[in-house]
């Protein structure tokens, strides 16, 4: 059983992967203004008996009910093994994970569940064990779990969860994660239409190869917004927010998506973009109030089922931090 006195509980946010612009290479954590927690918290607990965990929260019904399945308890066993590794003992713990995170939402849900367990882990045992990995050690742990989930090593959601802000993966197994500066004074409006999209779908509707012209507007857009994000021109960083690696193909598997697009680009949003794999819809917009009302639109025009919410948020700059 857990002892509760012993425990650690972490949350981790949701992220845009991609960004539009940045196909697996860019990612972004977002967080409500209404201090709504939209992520996973997993709390990890001394236990005097065998390990445990126990799925509790809104979406805990869409996770597997056997504990060898979930991404959690993977975790706990990963880094178990790197315990071993680092020629530490590893001790009994009760996990809890609180899904507050839809499944198949493109908001990166399995990465929120990821690193709330790792980076709880390793809280727990700098509390109680006076032992801790280093940051880097726990971001490539996350993009292992990653891998294993979706098949390929990609680090746009783990990264910007664990570490917060936007971020562009390099090609550095010892730096993986370059923070870019972001625009404060954006919200970013998040609707989740209540619906799934499965990411190897996603992934599965993509070309194996692109065009020459593609593959220059991907490369000239990205180093554009980069660019702009050092120069602080918010104007042209949003300008080139355009995908031309995976929306024009993902557009078909996102009923309302090109509608909803279409009139809040038409509105004046600064950009409008797929959240990773989809479903979910994100608008870039400069203030609170156009923000709010492009909610309430998509609330009316974008939501599906009654799973669907729609969130304004800004950029969570922090990522996955304790309770």
């Amino acid at each position: 059983m857990a002892n509760s006195d012993n425990s650690v509980s972490v949350f981790a946010p949701a992220s845009i992967g991609n960004v539009s612009v940045g196909f697996d290479v860019l990612g972004l954590a977002v967080k409500p203004i209404d201090g709504t927690l939209l992520g996973d918290v997993v709390t990890v607990a001394a236990s005097t008996g065998n390990d445990s965990l126990t799925v509790i929260g809104r979406f805990a019904e869409k996770l597997p009910s056997n504990k060898e399945d979930n991404i959690v308890w993977s975790c706990l066993l990963l880094f178990n093994d790197a315990l071993i590794a680092a020629g530490q003992t590893p001790v009994n713990v009760a996990l809890t994970l609180d899904k507050k995170m839809p499944v198949g939402s493109g908001l990166g849900s399995s990465a929120c569940s990821v690193v709330a367990a790792l980076a709880g882990l390793n809280a727990f045992y700098a509390k109680f064990q006076s032992f801790s990995f280093d940051e880097n050690t726990v971001l490539k742990m996350t993009g292992q779990m990653e891998a294993q989930i979706s098949g390929s090593l990609h680090y746009d959601n783990v990264a910007p969860c664990y570490l917060g802000g936007l971020q562009l993966m390099v090609p550095d197994v010892n730096v993986i994660s370059r923070h870019l500066p972001t625009f404060d004074e954006c919200f970013y409006v998040m609707a989740y239409p209540g619906i799934e999209v499965s990411t190897k779908a996603a992934r599965d509707v993509l070309p194996t190869s692109y065009s020459r012209s593609d593959v220059i507007s991907y490369g000239q857009n990205l180093a554009t917004f980069v660019d702009a994000c050092h120069r602080n021109d918010k104007q042209q960083a949003f300008s080139v927010l355009t995908d031309v690696v995976a929306e024009p193909y993902r557009t078909s598997l996102l009923p309302k998506y090109q509608e909803s697009r279409d009139y809040l680009t038409a509105q004046g949003a600064l950009a409008v973009g797929i959240s990773g794999s989809g479903p979910t819809l994100f608008c870039i917009c400069d203030s609170e109030s156009q923000a709010e009302q492009f909610a309430l639109w998509l609330k009316e025009n974008y939501l599906q089922t009654s799973l669907g919410f729609v969130h304004v948020c800004k950029v969570d700059e922090i990522g996955a931090t304790a309770l």
